[in-house]
């Protein structure tokens, strides 16, 4: 198949409507998805799919034939990764800010799977497509470890945790406010923004069920007036923009988030670091990684003012 119509296969999609799945998963828009179901380009399982509203359970092989720019074969980038944990089957990665984790469109080189590619210097048969072992995401301005499987075993394995809540997340955060408490649980859903529909927003109806329990570690007026919190996130759920589009309703957005906040004089992205994973491999029942917090953060935290023996190692 050439590349005018090249075929996408997805390894594993989520839980939720096809066509929302689908275009999270591949960077097409929702209509986009639609359009090819129409025209019975998308495939569940190997079958072709009848309805863009289909329900998925989660973990089905997903495929889809688009017009698009991405290659049929995937090149190895000689792209430095800071590797926090390998074995046979699995890696370990602090990914870092600006870093996108797979191929889409506009992003046909430079990503993780390439640097992951350049890295493993072999054949990689985990997931296929231009997603090989990819399991779980990070949004490109998100830095922090995420997962990656070097089996077709370990994707499975792995796919089924995450599938099943036994993964663990821990996330930290600025934020350009302050949380109506110290500690606490949000569970309210998230949806596709009834206008703005390249954002999530909480929605009364029409929204999945969402969890996130927020720690707040500290609080400082910053030197321009402004509220800055230092933040411990910890989703339960898994949706797209999940702890941003929480700390927006509760009125302390992520700083430096273009899409739910404002730029910040402090930082040049979301001050949001995946800081720590706990999930069960190897007869562990939960292996335990994380990222040290990146110097961008820690700089944000002490130049808006905040005390240094209160940002975390």
């Amino acid at each position: 198949m050439d590349r005018e119509r090249a075929e996408v296969l997805i390894f594993g999609g989520e839980e939720g409507r096809l066509d929302s799945v689908l275009s999270r998963l591949s960077g097409w828009s929702r209509a986009q998805v639609q359009r090819a179901v129409a025209e019975g380009r998308v495939k569940v399982g190997g079958r072709v799919a009848q309805k863009a509203s289909t329900a998925l359970r989660g973990g089905e092989e997903l495929s889809l034939q688009m017009r698009c720019d991405l290659p049929q074969e995937l090149t190895a980038e000689a792209i430095p990764l800071d590797i926090l944990y390998e074995d046979r089957e699995i890696l370990a990665v602090n990914k870092p800010a600006g870093m996108v984790v797979h191929p889409a469109p506009g992003h046909p080189q430079g990503t993780l799977v390439h640097a992951t590619l350049g890295y493993l210097d072999a054949g990689w048969p985990a997931g296929g497509g231009v997603r090989p072992g990819i399991v779980h995401r990070l949004d490109r301005d998100t830095s922090g470890v995420i997962l990656v499987a070097k089996s077709v075993q370990a994707h499975r394995h792995l796919t089924g945790a995450f599938q099943r809540r036994e993964v663990r997340k821990t996330y930290l955060a600025l934020t350009a406010g302050r949380l109506p408490f110290e500690r606490g649980e949000v569970d309210l859903p998230i949806g596709r923004h009834p206008v703005k529909r390249q954002q999530m927003a909480v929605l009364g109806l029409g929204g999945r069920q969402a969890r996130t329990s927020f720690e707040v570690l500290a609080t400082c007026a910053s030197v321009g007036g402004d509220w800055i919190s230092l933040v411990i996130a910890r989703p339960v759920t898994g949706r797209t923009h999940q702890i941003r589009v929480h700390l927006r309703h509760l009125g302390a957005p992520v700083l430096g988030d273009p899409v739910y906040g404002r730029a910040s004089p402090w930082i040049s992205r979301q001050a949001l670091h995946a800081w720590k994973i706990a999930f069960p491999w190897a007869g562990n029942p939960q292996l335990q990684l994380s990222a040290p917090p990146p110097n961008d953060l820690q700089a944000a935290w002490l130049e808006a003012g905040g005390a240094a023996e209160l940002f975390p190692a």
